[in-house]
C-alpha cells in the first residue's frame, strides 16, 4: 500500500518537495537532506501527511 507524503524542511517549515513510500514496509517517517529554495542550502526534510 502506497502512500503519498510530503517533505517538509526543518529550516523554514515549507513543504517543497511530495513523493511516495510503502507503508508496510516502512514504518518509521522519512528524514532526507534535500536542497531548499527558499534557504539556499541542503538541510533536513521531514515527512509529513498531505492533504488527499
Amino acid at each position: 500500500m502506497t502512500v503519498k507524503v510530503g517533505l517538509k524542511c526543518e529550516e523554514c517549515g515549507h513543504i517543497n518537495y511530495t513523493t511516495t513510500k510503502n507503508s508496510r514496509t516502512v514504518t518509521e517517517k522519512l528524514a532526507l537532506k534535500k536542497y531548499c529554495k527558499n534557504d539556499k542550502k541542503h538541510t533536513t526534510h521531514k515527512e509529513v501527511k498531505l492533504k488527499s
